[in-house]
């Protein structure tokens, strides 16, 4: 009961914290205040609850480095012109009769690169919802599309917080698991881009409209050498390097190009990588390329410390072994997968966010995983293929909530937004059972 109570508080914490458009580091602390309430009830002293939640902070604290170079490499981007040939040059090519797919494709790319679906969205995304609205296509279709093409980078990118932090809590090779979440959302990208070809068909887009791209052309210095900081990112994951390096390689190429390509002074270079990249409020550009910065990636890195202590609150009291037990039971009728799955939409619905339902649905399953013989990788890729794109079929999650509102749009956009589906469904269709300790060989 006192558990249940603490649960009950932590979801009208969240609730109300979503409806006043509070950050969700408040509820977060009032429900490990609450689930530490709950241990010290059970008989745990204030020292043992304070070194539980230490003991599940310390799995985040090696992201902590990543979280801080994603940052400044998204405010480097946007400064030295990166993203904007992304978006200038995607645009200009895009096939007007195939807007849509166009649009999926695009944000596929950009969002590989960034990491973030949130930056997808907020850049590319506003360019291309400005476009469909202006050209007559479906707002709906076009966003779905955007969505989908924005999770595609968010689930994969090797400079992905959300691929990171599955990395970690599963002990896994961020490598290994970006290979195998290619090989698991193969068939549902290709399913995609056919439902993408088919819907650009009925929504072509009529009219271009080029103020957008003219005043990002006459802002930014366009040549080819901006967009060498992201194939610095695409060659080194080919190579398999260390995924820190990796990002440090890219900044500073891209800390070049913005001082010799885009001549920004030193000084505003620095203040860039601290606060963000930001041009003029009245420029229309401002909301669409500005943003990142170090100090952006303080408010995630609080959520996921925070997040990750109720993990070592729950393993050291042992609150959801009665959970466990039922998923044990679940796993036996219909498979592990199918657990995963269901446990994923669960925790998704009550947490309304990526961060928890991960660490959650790790803690839940992991065991049950071990005790059918199988890999940590296997549960890395299935917390992939369900937590990371269920979270955002909920209208009222914190990952689905944002982009929309970025795009101007609503709910009635993520029925369109089907590569978020096609891969937990598709999924489904492996072989029942695994078959194979080998994931990347055989599936």
């Amino acid at each position: 009961m006192d558990f249940l109570i603490a649960v009950i508080i932590f979801t009208l914490s969240l609730v109300l914290s979503i409806s006043k458009g509070i950050s969700t580091i408040y509820p977060l602390l009032i429900g490990m205040a609450a689930f530490s309430m709950v241990a010290y009830k059970r008989g745990h002293s204030l020292k043992n609850i304070a070194a539980m939640n230490i003991k599940g902070m310390k799995k985040a604290l090696s992201l902590m480095p990543i979280f801080a170079l994603i940052g400044m490499i998204t405010a480097l981007w946007r400064a030295s012109g990166t993203i904007s040939f992304f978006v200038y040059y995607g645009t200009k090519i895009m096939n007007p009769d195939f807007f849509i797919l166009f649009a999926f494709l695009l944000t596929c790319v950009v969002s590989f690169a960034l990491g973030t679906s949130f930056g997808t969205c907020g850049t590319i995304g506003v360019v291309l919802i400005v476009l469909a609205k202006s050209g007559g296509v479906n707002t709906y279709a076009a966003a779905g599309a955007i969505v989908s093409g924005a999770f595609f980078g968010d689930r994969c990118s090797p400079t992905s917080s959300s691929a990171n932090l599955v990395a970690v809590v599963t002990d896994t090779d961020l490598y290994t698991n970006v290979k195998n979440m290619f090989i698991t959302g193969l068939i549902p990208f290709v399913m995609t881009v056919c439902f993408y070809i088919f819907l650009s068909g009925k929504y072509p887009l009529n009219t271009k409209n080029t103020e957008l791209l003219n005043e990002i052309a006459s802002y930014f210095n366009l040549s080819f050498v901006t967009v060498i900081p992201a194939l610095v990112i695409f060659f080194l994951a080919i190579m398999k390097k260390n995924v820190k390096i990796s990002m440090l390689v890219s900044i500073i190429t891209a800390f070049i190009i913005c001082l010799t390509v885009q001549d920004i002074k030193l000084y505003e270079l620095l203040r860039t990588m601290l606060f963000g990249f930001h041009l003029n409020p009245e420029s229309s550009l401002a909301k669409i390329i500005s943003g990142g910065g170090l100090l952006s990636m303080v408010s995630v890195s609080f959520i996921v410390l925070i997040a990750s202590s109720y993990s070592g609150i729950f393993e050291g009291t042992g609150m959801l072994n009665d959970i466990q037990g039922f998923l044990v039971k679940m796993s036996e009728k219909i498979g592990v997968y199918l657990t995963t799955l269901f446990t994923s939409l669960a925790t998704c619905a009550f947490c309304c966010n990526q961060t928890l339902p991960i660490l959650l649905t790790e803690q839940l399953m992991n065991k049950i995983y071990e005790k059918k013989g199988l890999t940590k990788e296997h549960l890395s890729i299935d917390i992939e293929n369900t937590v990371i794109l269920t979270a955002e079929l909920f209208p009222w999650s914190i990952a689905i909530a944002v982009p929309l509102a970025t795009l101007s749009v609503d709910a009635g956009a993520i029925p369109y937004a089907v590569f978020l589906y096609l891969v937990p469904i598709i999924n489904v269709m492996r072989l029942p059972k695994w078959s194979t300790k080998n994931l990347s060989v055989k599936i």
